[in-house]
């Protein structure tokens, strides 16, 4: 049976995922951002430091725990704590096995599993494994594959900066098909469909924040139509993830290569939810083509 917990912590995030996908740094960010944070916590003593951070006087309102080697039975204590009041993010790192290879080859580091495994691969491989459940149920899953820090704090600082009783965070991201999917992304709209810009010579070496490629999209028929119909599904459906106790949600947008219709696009739903009083944050994953 999981222990009890004391009083309320306004704001708690679990900091789990695949060792090597960016833990410490997610604590880095988060630690800038005012949260107290205890690091390479063994699941078993999650009641107290959550105890021990909500006694009166105590100072601690929010509080990251990046969880141990152990992390792959969590949900019951997240469930727990959640039971008892306290307001719980999941924030699941993740990154492909290549990249967590050239990442362990880099730093020389023993992988935490390697000894049950028998090898790096088989470690990187039989984690995943261990941690499918908890990605299933994360609020918030961060692919840093091709994330340099600077990234990852940008999209940490866009979910938790302001993360005492929160609204919906939104994040509108433009992407290339042909570079792949967004892994984090919750939704995926693809506009392939639109007239493309890269067949007209004047427009092709410019990007969707260009006036002349922004308005060569947006304003056809095709264009106006579509925007109408996903920026009315998308305010009907948010109080609904809201209402699921999402906090984090990504809408990605996608043409073939990511530098013009789908710029435009994301720009121009972002300003739509800006007028609606619904902020957002914006970014362009493969807008320099640079991949």
């Amino acid at each position: 049976m999981a222990a009890a917990y004391g009083g309320v912590v306004a704001a708690i995030v679990l900091i789990t995922g695949l060792s090597g996908a960016g833990r410490s740094g997610a604590a880095d960010v988060l630690e800038d951002l005012g949260f107290y944070v205890v690091d390479n916590l063994p699941t078993s003593l999650l009641p107290t430091i959550v105890d021990l951070a909500a006694q009166p006087g105590g100072g601690i309102d929010r509080l990251a725990l990046v969880s141990g080697r152990n992390h792959s039975d969590v949900l019951p204590e997240v469930a727990h704590m959640r039971a008892e009041g306290h307001d719980v993010t999941v924030l699941f790192l993740d990154a492909s096995t290549p990249v967590l290879v050239q990442r362990y080859d880099a730093t020389r580091r023993k992988h935490p599993f390697a000894e049950e495994a028998g090898g790096l691969l088989e470690a990187i491989e039989y984690e995943r494994q261990l941690l499918d459940q908890v990605k299933g149920q994360a609020d918030l899953v961060i692919d840093t594959s091709d994330l340099n820090i600077h990234q990852l704090k940008e999209k940490l600082v866009t979910a938790f900066e302001s993360v005492d009783g929160q609204q919906l965070q939104l994040a509108v991201e433009s992407f290339g098909f042909k570079h792949g999917l967004p892994l984090d992304a919750d939704i995926v709209m693809d506009v392939r469909f639109l007239p493309n810009p890269h067949w007209v010579e004047d427009l092709r070496p410019l990007t969707g924040h260009d006036p002349k490629v922004r308005d060569y999209v947006l304003e056809r028929g095709v264009t106006s139509s579509f925007l109408e119909h996903l920026e009315t599904m998308l305010v009907e459906l948010l109080p609904s993830y809201q209402a699921e106790g999402r906090t984090y949600l990504t809408i990605a947008i996608g043409c073939t290569g990511g530098r013009h219709r789908s710029v435009a696009i994301a720009e121009e739903l972002a300003r739509r939810f800006a007028d609606r009083g619904i902020a957002s944050h914006v970014s362009h994953r493969d807008v320099s083509g640079a991949r």
